[in-house]
This record gives C-alpha cells, sequence and structure tokens, in this order.
C-alpha cells in the first residue's frame, strides 16, 4: 500500500509543516508532516503528504504515513530516569552524567577499559553513528563496540568486499531496475519490507522482463514473480550453485567478461562440473526442471539484476551463499552496465551508511580497516591522538552478549538499539544483560531493553534532530530538524559529546553542531572506500542527495560502480566455490519443523516504534505462526489459535494463521514482538564463520496447541 504525489502541496491552514523523511526503511522516502488544529476542540492534528524525491518517486507506505504517531505519543521518554528500589525515578542531566562516569570510572579502573561496550543501531545518523564509534575509541578506549545493523547487512557487506572489493548496497542506481531484461529476488519480501519500491519492479515486468522470486514462503513480492523457487529454508547456496550449473552447462557464460574481469573461474568450472542436478534439487526442495527454466532466464537476458536480503543472507552461510549468487552476476558479465548489478536490499534506514563510519567492532570511518596501520594512522591523526591509543578490533553484537555472560563486559551504553528483542536466543541475552554492573539505554521510547537499564537517556526523534543517512543505493541524504527537541531530550551525538567532555575527554569533541560533525566524518573518510570528502550539507540541499564515493567537491559521486574494473588486484573480481551442505541445525523427531522469520507491512524491526503508533499497531496487534494446513491437522492446530512454538533454546506463544502459500515442513514468525511472543528466544545462535551473522533464517521447533480439549 502506497500514496503517491506528483509536486508539492499548498497547505492551507496548516500551524506547521516539516519537510522530513521517513524513519524506517532503507529507501528514505521524503514527506511533509502538517500540522493544524482541530476545530472542534482546538487540539493539534496531523496529516502526511508525500514529497517527490529520486528513490521512491513520491511514494510513501502505510508506516511512512503514520510515522509521526510514535513521536508524538504521550508515551515518550522526555527526562533522565534512574531506577532505585526496581522503580524508575526523575533526575537531572547533571545527576545522569555523574553517574556514568563514576560507574564507567571505577569499573574501568578495576577492570580496565574494556570492560565498557558500546551497542549502536543502524537507524542513527551518519553523525551519531560516526561519533559514537570515535566515543568508544577515544573517549572511553575500548574495543567493545558493535551493533544492530551485524544482524542486517554483515553477510551481504563482507560478501562484497570480497568479491567486489567495495560494500555499496547497490551497484547501480535504482532507476536501472526498469531496464532489466530479467530480475532475481533471493530472499528478499519488497512488497512489505520496501513497499514504495514495487514500482520499480512491477514497470520491468510490464517492458517483459522475468522475475524470480526465491523464497519458502508467498509473499507479496512473490505473487509478482513468474517463477517462484520454494527453497527450503537454509539451502539458498546450493540452489545458487544449480542455477550456475546449468548456466555453464548451456554456454551461457560471458566469456569475455569471465577472461578479462574476473579470477577464479577454472576452480568454480571444475567444482560445478563434479554436482549432480538431481542431489540439488532433492536438497532443496526445488525441482531440477524448475532451477533449469530460472537458470535459462537469466542467463539468456540482455541485461540482468539480482537482489538478495535477510533470506539469504541470515544464515549461518550468509557470507558464502551471497558470495554464490555473485557468481551468477559475474558468470554472466551483467554488472558494470545499464539494467545490470547486484543489490543488497538494505533493511534499516540507515543500515549503510550505518556500518561505514565507526560502529562495526572492525571498521573505522570510510570503510578502514581498525587493524590496517595505514588506516589506523590516518584516522588518529584526523582525531588527533597517536594510533597507540586506538584500541584494536573488537567482537560481533552478538559475540559482545557472550562477553557481558562471561562478565568481561561488566557496562553496557545502548544506543537506538532493543538487543534483548533482535538478537538470537534471546533468554541467554536476558539473562546476561541483568548480570551488568551497569546497563545504560539512550532512546526516544522504553523499549524491552530500556526496562532492564540501571539509567535512561532521553534523546530525541527523527522530527526532531538533523544528519544524514544513506538509502540502498549509497544516495546520502540530508535530514532537517523539524521541530524542537521536546522536554529535555538530547540528540545523540551531542549526549556523546558532552559525556565525553565529563570524562575529560572533551577536546576531541568540541563539535558546535551536527554540520561540524559530518565535516570531520568527510575528512575522516577521505580517501577511504566509502569516501563522503565531497559531499557538503549544501550539496545536499541543492542536489537532494549524492552518491558515495564522491572524492572531490566537484565530483558528481559514482552512480553506477565497476564500469570498467573492481576495487581489487588487477582490477578483478572474484569467483567462489561454494558447498552444497545443510544448514547447522536439522530438525528432528522433537523439533520436527523449520522456523523462519521474517517482517510485516505494518511494522519495523523489534517493534518498538510501530507498536508505539495507533494506526499500525491496530492493522497486527499480536504475533502469529504462518502454517500450512495440512501441517496444522497433523499437529492438531486449529486456525485462529494459540499455539506453543518451542526450539531448543526456549518457548514462545503465538497465534495459528494458516496459508497454503508456505512449505509444509517450514512455519513463519515475525519479528517484530517482544516478551511472550519474542521469535528470538527460539532462533539459532550459531554465527556465520566469516561475518558473525546469527542463524535466523533456519531453526528447528516444535509444535503444539495451547489448549487441548478432552473428550
Amino acid at each position: 500500500m502506497h500514496i503517491q504525489i506528483e509536486q508539492d502541496q499548498v497547505i492551507p491552514d496548516a500551524l506547521h509543516v516539516i519537510d522530513t523523511q521517513c524513519p524506517f526503511c532503507s529507501v528514505q522516502c521524503k514527506m511533509q508532516v502538517i500540522e493544524k488544529k482541530d476545530i472542534t476542540n482546538g487540539r493539534p492534528v496531523y496529516s502526511v503528504v508525500p514529497k517527490p524525491n529520486l528513490a521512491s518517486e513520491g511514494r510513501l507506505c502505510i508506516k511512512g504515513m503514520k510515522a509521526y504517531q510514535h513521536v508524538l505519543t504521550g508515551e515518550r521518554l522526555l527526562h533522565p530516569m534512574v531506577k532505585r528500589n526496581g522503580q524508575f525515578e526523575r533526575i537531572s542531566w547533571a545527576e545522569a552524567y555523574e553517574l556514568i562516569v563514576n560507574k564507567f570510572g571505577a569499573l574501568r579502573q578495576t577492570y580496565g577499559n574494556h570492560t565498557v561496550g558500546l551497542y549502536g543501531g543502524g537507524s542513527l545518523t551518519n553523525e551519531s553513528a560516526y561519533v559514537l564509534g570515535k566515543f568508544a575509541r577515544v573517549a572511553l578506549q575500548t574495543k567493545y563496540i558493535d551493533y544492530n545493523g551485524r544482524f542486517c547487512m554483515s553477510a551481504a557487506a563482507s560478501a562484497g568486499v570480497k568479491v567486489f572489493g567495495i560494500d555499496r548496497g547497490l551497484t547501480n542506481p535504482l532507476s536501472d531496475i526498469e531496464l532489466a531484461d530479467c530480475i532475481l529476488l533471493a530472499g528478499t519480501n519488497i512488497a512489505e519490507c520496501q513497499p514504495t519500491l514495487m514500482p520499480y519492479f512491477t514497470r520491468a515486468k510490464e517492458k517483459g522482463a522475468v522475475i524470480i522470486a526465491i523464497d519458502p514462503r508467498e509473499t507479496g513480492t512473490t505473487r509478482i514473480a513468474d517463477i517462484h523457487l520454494r527453497v527450503r529454508p537454509g539451502m539458498d547456496a546450493t540452489l545458487a550453485n544449480g542455477i550456475l550449473k546449468v548456466l555453464l552447462e548451456e554456454g551461457l557464460v560471458d566469456e569475455q567478461f569471465v577472461e578479462r574481469r574476473t579470477t577464479g573461474f577454472a576452480e568454480l568450472k571444475a567444482h560445478l562440473d563434479e554436482l549432480d542436478m538431481g542431489e540439488i534439487a532433492q536438497l532443496t526442495g526445488v525441482s531440477a526442471e524448475l532451477i533449469r527454466k530460472a537458470a535459462l532466464s537469466y542467463g539468456k537476458a540482455n541485461t540482468g539484476m539480482v537482489f538478495t536480503a535477510r533470506g539469504v543472507e541470515q544464515q549461518t552461510d550468509g557470507h558464502m551463499a551471497v558470495r554464490n549468487f555473485l557468481n551468477l552476476v559475474l558468470l554472466t558479465g551483467k554488472i558494470g552496465k545499464p539494467g545490470c548489478g547486484y543489490g543488497a536490499v538494505t533493511g534499516q534506514g540507515n543500515g549503510q551508511g550505518g556500518r561505514e563510519h565507526g560502529q562495526k567492532a572492525d571498521q573505522l570511518p570510510g570503510y578502514r580497516l581498525i587493524e590496517n596501520p595505514e588506516d589506523r594512522a590516518y584516522i588518529a591523526n584526523v582525531w588527533g591522538i597517536d594510533p597507540s591509543e586506538l584500541p584494536g578490533k573488537g567482537v560481533s553484537a552478538y559475540e559482545m552478549m557472550e562477553k557481558v555472560h562471561e562478565q568481561e563486559i561488566r557496562a553496557l551504553f545502548v544506543m537506538g538499539s532493543n538487543p534483548l528483542v533482535s538478537n538470537p536466543n534471546a533468554n541467554f541475552v536476558e539473562e546476561g544483560l541483568k548480570k551488568l554492573d551497569f546497563l545504560v539505554v539512550a532512546d526516544f521510547l522504553i523499549s524491552e531493553t530500556a526496562q532492564l537499564a540501571d539509567l535512561l537517556l532521553p534523546v530525541t526523534a527523527y522530527l526532531e534532530n538533523a544528519g544524514t543517512l544513506t538509502n540502498l543505493e549509497g544516495r546520502v541524504l540530508l535530514r532537517e530538524q523539524g521541530r524542537p527537541a521536546p522536554g529535555e531530550t538530547k540528540h545523540d551525538w551531542q549526549v556523546l559529546c558532552e559525556l565525553a567532555e565529563k570524562l575529560g575527554r572533551g577536546q576531541f569533541f568540541s563539535f558546535g553542531d551536527v554540520e561540524a560533525v559530518f565535516n570531520e566524518l568527510r575528512l575522516a573518510s577521505r580517501g577511504g572506500t566509502a569516501d563522503y570528502y565531497g559531499i557538503t550539507y549544501d550539496r545536499l540541499r541543492q542536489d537532494e542527495g549524492v552518491y558515495w564515493p564522491c572524492p572531490e567537491v566537484a565530483h558528481p559521486g559514482v552512480k553506477r560502480l565497476f564500469d570498467a574494473s573492481f576495487p581489487l588486484p588487477a582490477g578483478k573480481a572474484l569467483f567462489t566455490t561454494v558447498e552444497n551442505h545443510l544448514p547447522k541445525e536439522q530438525v528432528s523427531a522433537e523439533f520436527p519443523l523449520y522456523l523462519t522469520t521474517g517482517r510485516v507491512l505494518t511494522h519495523y524491526l523489534t517493534g518498538v516504534q510501530t507498536r508505539k503508533s495507533p494506526s499500525l499497531a491496530a492493522r497486527e496487534v499480536e504475533s502469529f505462526m504462518e502454517i500450512h494446513p495440512k501441517t496444522a491437522k497433523k499437529y492438531c492446530i486449529e486456525d485462529a489459535t494459540l499455539v506453543k512454538l518451542t526450539s531448543k533454546r526456549g518457548d514462545i506463544y503465538v497465534r495459528s494463521r494458516f496459508s497454503d502459500a508456505i512449505r509444509e515442513d517450514t512455519v513463519f514468525v515475525p519479528m517484530h514482538w517482544g516478551d511472550t511472543q519474542n521469535v528470538n528466544k527460539l532462533t539459532n545462535d550459531a554465527l556465520d564463520p566469516t561475518c558473525k551473522m546469527p542463524g535466523f533464517k533456519v531453526c528447528a521447533v516444535g509444535v503444539s496447541p495451547l489448549v487441548t480439549e478432552y473428550a
């Protein structure tokens, strides 16, 4: 569902018009929030108008239309709050800062700097993400920092770096989609996750494009597909091997591209020659005939694009699975030219920018590596410190929860995230968080994680803070401040700078405003992979976004990557040999069904924001389990009844929802609810060995009715 507008409208009788952009997904649709006065009672009433923009073309989905509701709710956190005797009490900012300085100081003195960890979020602006990374390494000198984007983009990001030499969501602009003759959508449900992008795909289809969708369920996205490969959960990499084998056998290889612009083809060919299509069909649950049909459609197309998202990436082999789909792109030479390319469909609003400038355990601004001596020296010079003062590499987000459990991390500062609900094996995470000596949460609503905090810091929401965000194309956008900060709220970056001052490191954080932060970020990123140096606030106001890399102010930004070469040795991309293998956790007599997770249209991430929007909450008031009717009958499950789902790690209780559009060996539960409906109480905490992505998308579960009728 979306609404479209062709041009700005004149709003009569408006008290206030806020030009802003949606805080939710990676499209970052532009809009106006309009405040008027209700003539019956004089209270303010709000409406939303989409604004023309290059990404969504003036469309806005239901989440964007209602996003203002969670900002204007009466449940906002407006003052610092400390927990005393199990209850939160209001305190001043001065008291809050003093408490943090004393607690952090005592723990650091006793256990060392690394006893304090920082946990960020992919919805923070680039400026806040940059300051958070700098704060960890300069103000606290701890190696322990990571963020919830680890659960979103790490598999695709690491794969892109290895295969192409660069990680940017889309290698080409969104406008290229309708130039593609074939589009392969692997594990992505754009219709519900990025619905304002769907017209790009429907226009491509109207022009004759063949759309291939890979998903164990039927979704709004698969329903527009010409070919739906209903893969068994966890077997995406093996399915890609099947497609590659057909391409090779049918001679659908761009030999000139392979020879001139890639390495590793001989090894890949030898591997594929040894594979058996019958075995691949059996492992994936997709017939050899259907795999062949998909391969021929993509291979014979003159132009084509491949998209992956969490369905492929949130697996314990997510890194290699994505690399196998990138093999498809390289084998057919469909990259670096109009209508061709690869897209990792970013989830969070700033999932792209959030990982580029220092929130990840192993990265420094500009996508520099913290263990690279040259990168360390450059950033240390920008920050005015000695390289030896920079800590080394920390660990991934879930591994931080393990460090918390082990009490290697004894204090945690969480900013813009809800790790209690977003991490796998959530019962384990909750136990760990309760062990902390001190938990600080900076947010504008009280999440499930915040309820466990010792101290809450109130920060501004999207209508109230300015900063840049980078959308799924790699287009940097400026979001202006639209209304004053309510109550005693402060901006995320402002809190960190003031706290650095209290910690005696204020000389490194003397930013007068958010633009000053961005200007230092520009310098810190200069010459790096994600080079923002040529991007300025003035340009962003004038041009409505600039693509990175953009090395100079006069540079237009690079819209389409890899037209001539790849930033790897000899300018060549890398083929990858990927073995067929089963997921780490298999079904059994006790846990006979596969569980997969995902999103629904009206909610976002852990639901902290959307469940505070009455209009959105009313559309999906509770979680559910999607199950095939034949499977439900086998386990005595009635439609629309409460059921108990169990894995090796815990139990949850949700309502059944019959659907013949899901595989009979699979159930689906969305990820937007906490407490007894938190699906991550069930999910597998096994990690991808390369990128440390947890295996959210496949684990083994049992299901039973919550209430059993007795004769």
